[in-house]
């Protein structure tokens, strides 16, 4: 999948998250998903359950820690997918 892809593929599994639905039209990979997109803490675990489910991949705690903006997931999306197929 390529990485535009996988753009709008997280921001079809962020807009329940987002009260703000405006800012998910200018967001890119900068975005701070707390900071910017005002996803509360307890929100972010449920984004992440999200992202498991959907690419079928499993994040670690380490991980987990690494998870501050759009690009950050998105890395971390390519990187646990690429571990999968080894």
């Amino acid at each position: 999948m390529e990485r535009n892809e996988l753009l709008n593929e997280f921001k079809t599994l962020l807009r329940p998250y987002v009260t703000d639905k405006e800012v998910l039209e200018d967001f890119d990979e900068q975005t701070h998903l707390t900071n910017d997109l005002h996803i509360n803490s307890a929100h972010v675990i449920d984004v992440v359950l999200d992202v498991e489910n959907a690419f079928d991949i499993l994040i670690d705690d380490a991980s987990f820690e690494k998870i501050t903006t759009v690009g950050s997931c998105i890395d971390l999306i390519i990187e646990k997918t690429a571990e999968k197929l080894q």
